[in-house]
């Protein structure tokens, strides 16, 4: 039987009606409520909006104070976050973006901020897809569907020094959802270097059902030459010393090909389901490191799982003779993925040091 609850909304269904009720939650409207948007008296633009008063912007933004977590939204469900927007100041990486799903203790989504959007070197770069949209200056978007059945609490910590500026959206709906519906996770890894002759892993220790969505790389190369020999692996439930999805070099997974290299030159793109959209040159003074922004969304082809999920990607380049270069290179991922509840806690996360982009 064909369900429609609002959940899979896409151009072939945006015709069918639904009792799914439609809310967003704002500097604006922190609540959500309906008819409860844009009643600030009193707000960070306060001054701003003097000759015109209530209803006019008084509050189209939070300021979070230094090492202080800010409650973005906290959702009574059942419901879906059906879209996120997100405008930060100062450096990406010094906010923490964390989901918790229901009365859960631990986050199932925990990631610097500009990380989760595919941005993580505190650059811009614009991005094209059907998962996230990265748009002039500083507009981050998500727009994964993510189903709750009791409650949504989202938040962003800052880990600076100094006070930070956000602007943010989250818009939701309230709906039935489906008992068969999985839970959405993010998780944020970093390795910088890689360890000699080591394999970067880019999750592991999942548990439960579900299906593995999406990959965000970024990678800072420390040698000359090509960088994306190496090949991703899925190992899948009860696989052990070899996966069972084994691909045939980094720029392959991420759908392209030949290092990505258009007569000579690294060349970015960005596509509905993968891209390169980021490359940062060296400039022959300080910008003296190659790096990347790469992205692949598997919501053709989930990679399914029963019980357990890791996935890995080799970082290889080339040395004298034909041989493969073991690489040392600096390199973050947030991986994207669906599934059951109850979820094994996440590793945590690398010190604020350890985070920064240098």
């Amino acid at each position: 039987m064909y369900r429609f609850n609002g959940l899979n909304m896409n151009m072939g269904t945006l015709p069918l009606l639904s009792n799914a009720v439609s809310r967003s939650i704002t500097a604006e409207n922190p609540t959500g409520e309906k008819g409860k948007g844009g009643m600030a008296i009193e707000g960070v633009a306060s001054r701003a909006a003097r000759d015109l008063g209530q209803g006019w912007k008084v509050n189209p933004y939070v300021r979070i104070g230094p090492n202080e977590t800010y409650t973005m939204a906290d959702i009574q469900g059942p419901g879906a976050i059906s879209h996120i927007w997100v405008t930060p100041t100062g450096a990406w990486r010094e906010y923490i973006f964390r989901i918790y799903w229901d009365d859960n203790e631990y986050p199932s989504v925990e990631c610097p901020i500009g990380d989760f959007f595919c941005n993580a070197w505190q650059e811009y770069a614009q991005l094209s897809s059907l998962a996230v949209c990265c748009n002039p200056k500083s507009g981050l978007n998500c727009y994964w569907v993510m189903p709750f059945k009791k409650r949504c609490r989202m938040t962003v910590t800052n880990t600076a020094a100094n006070e930070k500026v956000l602007y943010y959206q989250v818009d939701y709906m309230l709906t039935e959802v489906p008992e068969d519906a999985a839970y959405f996770h993010a998780q944020f890894r970093r390795a910088n270097p890689l360890p000699y002759k080591s394999v970067y892993t880019i999750v592991d220790n999942i548990k439960g059902k579900g299906h593995y969505v999406g990959t965000y790389m970024a990678w800072g190369v420390n040698n000359n030459g090509w960088w994306g020999e190496g090949e991703v692996k899925f190992y899948i439930d009860d696989d052990d010393e070899f996966p069972t999805i084994c691909g045939t070099g980094t720029e392959d997974y991420f759908c392209g090909s030949y290092n990505f290299d258009v007569n000579g030159r690294y060349t970015e793109f960005t596509t509905p389901y993968s891209g390169m959209h980021q490359v940062i040159r060296p400039d022959g003074l300080y910008r003296s490191q190659t790096r990347f922004g790469l992205y692949r969304w598997h919501i053709m082809d989930p990679v399914r799982f029963d019980t357990r999920l890791k996935v890995t990607c080799q970082a290889l380049g080339w040395r004298s003779e034909g041989r493969y270069l073991p690489l040392q290179d600096d390199i973050s991922s947030v991986a994207y993925w669906y599934q059951t509840l109850p979820f094994e806690k996440f590793p945590d996360l690398p010190s604020k040091d350890e985070l920064e982009i240098i």
